[in-house]
């Protein structure tokens, strides 16, 4: 499934004024607005002023800090459900095939690879000379023993590798076979993946992180992960710095990686320092980290450019943000209800008051970078409360005497759970007044990232807020929405699992567009959530160092064994 993010928080000294003038004024206009748009286009701005850079960052001569919100701790790339937990990881490993700037596919660990005619196998050679961080080698056998634990009937994390059809995966999995027989390794350095048939996605599930078999998989048989998973807070990796150690709510350590296959990296040591909306720009401001993400929007910009010392830089994401249904609600499994409650929210007031310029209302569950994006035939559900009060009708909810909605004696209240961040800060005060003004009543629960995920997994919500991680592949915005992968939100429609298996079953893109375009319209009509925005990515690196070149697909840490402090 596509990685739950919490966002990308961030927070400035003038932001609470604002939001509380634009949701309550319900004004969405901003004096910075256009300056900003004519000066920050896509791409970085240098910093204007390196004299300004913060006596606490000149003190650090080895380290370079970055901020994150909510890691749970558990660092192994193929377990985490916190998509935090994604970005420490992909600091201790690195990928078998790697992604540029513009989302295509290229070589990792891997040195090159080939794809049959036919498109069902692939074999992949690997760089000579690959190690782990501890210097043991790291060879094909290693990536057979990480793609067959992906197979194994206790596996239960979010990579999903039923979509690489590898042969055997499936006999392995129920019991019936002793290994995967579509694994077969050639050489040290080269490994054969057959598959039952092409996907769009393959290379990309077969090319992920390599964990090592000597520390990973000792004693291992099949349906026995428990060693492993004792594992999760004492990483091996192989990525460009090595885990040292994680202090719950205040930062992760981290030294670089002498065996990096790219070379040592050029900066000794590495920290994340957990942040969150109310410290984070503070923190950059005085220099306690040299790099952060922010919300892009010009009061935030402006503060930025204020500092001198900020190499700002801004793109488009491929994210999207939305408010899932739990279709296991009775409420919920009327779509009636559920095409009135988009209707009935201002999305554009949200985005408008949120991103103030650099963010769009989402229409599809992709964003519109990608090559599938197309809503010409998607109904938009502009907000219209005239609709969402027929809808309401016609599903036999009936105005009370209090305005409140009822049916069959029950009042139509939904809990909708919220984790803390700029988005939901507007999201709540919006949703609870254009519900009300529908007849519904809200009741919003603000917790932690981490909580929301343990209630929702334990299907304790009625609607709940979160974003996607980076879609790397139109098929990546929709998996959420396969019928296996929607168990815990109840959401089942034959349509859409027939369209995502097409989608995914060919790698021209020529005949995955019209698929797609159809998959769209079916989740438009069939809604299994409010898509609420796309957005730009905005972030700020230190003047004090070099080399940070934060993209779409990579993020900080593509470009993170690259990083110089300034002498």
């Amino acid at each position: 499934m596509a990685r739950l993010f919490n966002g990308l928080p961030a927070q400035t000294l003038r932001y609470s004024t604002l939001l509380k003038t634009a949701i309550f004024s319900g004004a969405v206009l901003f004096s910075s607005l256009s300056a900003a748009e004519d000066v920050l286009k896509d791409g970085i701005t240098p910093a204007t002023d390196a004299s300004q850079i913060p006596a606490a960052a000149k003190l650090r001569k080895d380290t370079v800090i970055a901020g994150i919100s909510e890691p749970q701790g558990i660092f192994n790339p193929y377990f985490f459900v916190n998509g935090w937990d994604e970005n420490v990881t992909n600091v201790i490993f690195s990928r078998l095939i790697d992604w540029d700037s513009q989302g295509k596919l290229v070589p990792g660990l891997a040195e090159s690879w080939k794809v049959t005619p036919d498109g069902k196998t692939y074999i992949i050679k690997l760089r000579p000379n690959l190690t782990f961080s501890d210097g043991s080698p790291l060879t094909a056998e290693d990536v057979a023993f990480t793609l067959t634990v992906l197979y194994d009937p206790q596996y239960d994390g979010d990579t999903d590798i039923s979509l690489a059809n590898i042969a055997g995966g499936s006999d392995y999995k129920a019991g019936k076979a002793d290994s995967v027989s579509g694994l077969k390794v050639i050489d040290p350095l080269t490994l054969q993946v057959t598959t039952t048939q092409p996907g769009a996605t393959t290379l990309q599930k077969i090319g992920g992180p390599v964990l090592s078999k000597a520390y990973y998989g000792k004693g291992y048989q099949r349906g026995k992960l428990d060693y492993l998973r004792t594992l999760h807070g004492k990483p091996l990796g192989n990525g460009p710095y090595v885990y040292d150690k994680y202090i719950p709510g205040q930062e992760i350590r981290f030294h670089a990686n002498t065996h990096f296959y790219r070379g040592t990296p050029a900066t000794p040591r590495f920290i994340y320092r957990v942040t969150n909306p109310s410290t984070n720009f503070q923190l950059f401001q005085t220099g306690d980290t040299d790099y952060d993400a922010f919300t892009s929007r010009p009061d935030d910009i402006e503060q930025l450019k204020l500092l001198g010392f900020a190499n700002i830089n801004l793109y488009g994401s491929s994210d999207y943000s939305r408010v899932e249904f739990n279709l296991k609600r009775p409420v919920l499994q009327d779509v009636k209800v559920r095409q009135a409650l988009i209707y009935g929210l201002d999305r554009q007031k949200l985005i408008d008051v949120v991103y103030q310029g650099y963010g769009s209302v989402a229409v599809e569950p992709i964003a519109p970078i990608s090559w599938a994006y197309n809503t010409q035939n998607v109904n938009p559900y502009h907000y219209d409360q005239a609709q969402a009060k027929k809808l309401l009708d016609e599903a036999g909810w009936k105005v009370g005497p209090d305005g409140i909605r009822v049916k069959d004696g029950k009042r139509l209240e939904l809990s909708l759970l919220v984790s803390k961040k700029v988005l939901n800060d507007a999201l709540i005060p919006i949703a609870k007044e254009n519900y009300q003004q529908i007849g519904i009543l809200l009741k919003p629960q603000v917790i932690d990232f981490n909580a929301l995920m343990s209630q929702r997994k334990a299907g304790n919500y009625d609607l709940a807020s979160f974003s996607t991680s980076t879609l790397n592949d139109p098929h990546d915005g929709v998996w959420d929405y396969y019928s296996t992968e929607a168990d815990v939100q109840g959401y089942h429609n034959a349509e859409v699992d027939k369209l995502i298996n097409a989608g995914n079953a060919t790698l021209d893109i020529e005949k995955r567009k019209p698929i797609y375009h159809q998959l769209y319209q079916i989740l438009a009509d069939d809604p299994p959530a409010i898509l609420l925005g796309y957005r730009k990515i905005l972030s700020a690196s230190s003047a004090r160092v070099t080399g940070f070149k934060p993209d779409i697909y990579n993020g900080l840490t593509g470009s993170l064994p690259d990083v110089k402090i300034v002498k």
